[in-house]
């Protein structure tokens, strides 16, 4: 398939948007699909409650019927809002952001820890987690104190708030840390660096792994 892997945001940050694009970028391959990043405008500017993630399940079911040229799909939000239905709704792939990311904790550590946005977070995880098959595998989630999508990547408090977190985590037996949120892909490398451990980016394991499904 020659479409754009579409990489869909279904809150409204222009700037998160822009960061996942910027995550991607290493990944490109001659000759491969391209990436394309879009975010809802009408969405909320975090995905934080129960509440916005149904309706973020809405406006991303919506951007894959309205894409139909599209050789793939990602849901760029740690809560995979809409995953089932948009899978529902083309036979080709559609990916999630947390699904890969924990799939890439996996291959890389026997345990693995989850830093969320917020505590509101952490219920929506775990259900996903438990659907997986892996809560087993998971030390812990911990949240920050209610974050938004856009400081994790840019605020350099929360970036230390994050480094206490994942060093906390790692005491605990975690091999693996991954970013809770599309949000944190500027910020992943710098994460690893002071944490000594293996951190994932979503972001980069969804583009990973969306490249290999449709590369022929």
């Amino acid at each position: 398939m020659s479409g754009p892997i579409l990489f869909i945001n279904p809150n409204s940050s222009q700037s998160v948007t822009d960061g996942i694009a910027r995550a991607l970028v290493p990944l490109r391959i001659v000759d491969g699909p391209a990436f394309e990043a879009v975010c809802i405008a009408h969405g909320p500017p975090t995905i934080a409650s129960a509440e916005d993630a149904a309706r973020a399940a809405v406006n991303v079911a919506d951007m894959v019927r309205a894409r139909p040229d599209c050789s793939a799909y990602v849901i760029a939000c740690f809560s995979d809002p809409g995953l089932e239905v948009a899978r529902s709704l083309t036979s080709r792939p559609v990916l999630g952001l947390q699904e890969a990311g924990i799939l890439a904790a996996l291959g890389r550590a026997d345990l693995f820890g989850i830093v969320a946005l917020g505590p509101a977070s952490v219920a929506r995880h775990r259900l996903r987690i438990r659907q997986m098959g892996v809560l087993g595998r998971m030390v812990d989630e911990l949240p920050l104190d209610s974050a938004s999508a856009e400081d994790v990547g840019h605020s350099d408090a929360i970036f230390e708030q994050t480094v206490h977190l994942g060093r906390r985590l790692k005491d605990r037996g975690a091999g693996a840390l991954v970013l809770g949120c599309a949000g944190f892909a500027p910020r992943r490398a710098a994460l690893e660096a002071r944490l000594g451990m293996a951190v994932i980016d979503p972001v980069q394991a969804a583009g990973a792994m969306a490249i290999g499904a449709v590369l022929r």
